[in-house]
């Protein structure tokens, strides 16, 4: 009993340290915020945008600090908005109803695009279409090396350009850790195989809307002031992904190449899991489903149907076919949405009150081009990326973007985003990173030496393409 006794006051022990640690970093948070917005006295800033200031840095310290989870953070802000600026005869609202448009971004169509992009993912894992085509794609790339690490890469590269990359790095690892643990443990190229799933998991978010939180922050905000469909997204963001993605394949083949002319992919075989005893017409149904959604997706200007529209075709089916479940549902990322919908209610404060024009009064604007402007977020934001959540650092970058570039605001916001999923230095940069460090086979360096790789191409690459595109 006394070790029962020990044992649960060292584990209490711990919890109050941790709950102590995190109400610091709350109280350090609010303090930061408040010296900053209310102390010092700022010309021409008005008691709305002043009070913006103070929840946009408020929010920013909780998310650098993760005293708080990041979803919690974004929940906080709205109720902060709400409270603060949606009260009428307050410092913004007027109109019993002008609260609302702080909580309308969570049923704007980037969210129900990003909702359906989900569904997709959790289909394809319920049935196990995923693993499916990821094993039988690579029984077609022969027993080389280095075509196998591109087969590898390259199915975590197109899955995640319509799944969560997480998902898909969680499910690439566990197809490919049968042939990693047939290799000799001293081959250096089991890491090449762990760092190429993860980086180009990473880089495959960048090509599509859905591919990452980021993107559909940046799509949500750019649909203020100009229109970008799933296609168009895809023209700006594919291109830079696929040189990132071969630039990344090429790293690893010199830096961990494998000692073996030919690899053992006999654990490639197929094992029995809760999809594969799913009714076959159930897991024959989710193929040409998402196939269609991808295909509607795709040709969005040919038969004008909107994009968060097409989401409700896998949304509706899957529900009624009973592929997804209420036991799946619950497994869908609610805490990306939550997240994704605190950004956007945050860039509408920031542009509503007038605290983005006045920062942009602030900035040297007659000595900063438009590059340069593109240059300089996208690498801020790919540094605080490797630190920090890379839908947080795009939830506090892309309103400023937003107001800097009027009238020229995708050159601005895509590279940003591009920049944020560029971020790979640390195994915490991104969950696909984390993931691949858990198997106990790979070294922080390892992580550092492809994501500088990746962090400093990755912008520039992202920036040259979208202004020679859109310029």
């Amino acid at each position: 009993m006394l070790d029962t006794r020990r044992q649960a006051s060292r584990v209490l022990g711990k919890l109050q340290i941790s709950s102590t640690t995190r109400l610091v970093k709350l109280l350090l948070a609010g303090f930061f915020a408040a010296l900053v917005a209310f102390v010092p006295t700022y010309s021409g800033l008005d008691p709305a945008p002043m009070w913006t200031l103070f929840i946009l840095l408020f929010a920013a310290g909780l998310w650098v600090t993760e005293a708080i989870p990041a979803f919690a953070v974004a929940i906080l802000v709205i109720g902060l908005e709400i409270l603060i600026l949606g009260r009428p005869g307050g410092v913004f609202a007027t109109g019993a109803k002008d609260w609302q448009i702080f909580v309308s971004p969570w049923s704007s169509p980037i969210m129900w695009l990003f909702l359906g992009g989900f569904v997709l993912g959790q289909a394809a894992q319920t049935t196990g279409l995923d693993r499916m085509m990821a094993r039988f794609v690579l029984r077609g790339f022969g027993t080389r090396p280095a075509v196998i690490l591109l087969g590898s890469m390259g199915i975590t590269f197109l899955f995640s350009m319509f799944m969560s990359n997480t998902a898909t790095t969680a499910m690439m690892m566990s197809v490919m850790m049968p042939v990693i643990a047939a290799l000799d443990k001293k081959d250096p190229f089991i890491k090449s195989l762990l760092l190429g799933i993860p980086f180009s998991a990473n880089v495959g978010g960048m090509a599509t809307i859905i591919g990452s939180p980021p993107n559909a922050i940046a799509a949500g905000l750019l649909s203020e002031s100009t229109d970008i469909n799933f296609i168009q997204w895809m023209m700006a963001g594919l291109p830079p992904a696929l040189v990132l993605f071969l630039i990344i394949w090429l790293y690893l083949i010199f830096a961990h190449p494998s000692t073996h002319k030919s690899l053992d992919l006999r654990g490639l075989e197929w094992e029995t899991r809760t999809g594969s005893l799913l009714p076959m017409w159930k897991r024959l149904l989710v193929f040409p489903v998402f196939l269609l959604t991808v295909g509607l997706w795709m040709t969005g200007p040919l038969h004008g149907m909107p994009t968060a529209v097409v989401s409700f075709i896998p949304i509706t089916i899957f529900a009624v076919a009973g592929i997804l479940n209420v036991a799946e549902i619950r497994k869908l990322q609610w805490d990306v949405l939550l997240l994704l919908a605190g950004g956007l209610s945050l860039g509408v404060a920031i542009q509503k009150t007038g605290l983005a024009t006045w920062i942009l009064s602030l900035l040297p604007m007659d000595s900063m081009g438009l590059m340069a402007m593109a240059f300089l977020l996208a690498y801020v934001t790919t540094l605080l990326s490797n630190f920090m959540s890379n839908t947080a650092a795009t939830n506090i970058l892309a309103p400023l973007g937003l107001a800097l570039a009027v009238g020229f605001e995708p050159l601005i916001l895509i590279p940003l985003a591009i920049g944020a999923s560029s971020a790979m230095c640390l195994p915490i940069s991104t969950p696909p990173n984390a993931i691949a460090f858990a198997t106990g086979e790979l070294k922080t360096t390892d992580f550092l030496r492809g994501g500088l790789l990746m962090g400093l191409l990755g912008p520039a690459v992202a920036v040259g393409w979208v202004f020679w595109l859109l310029g």
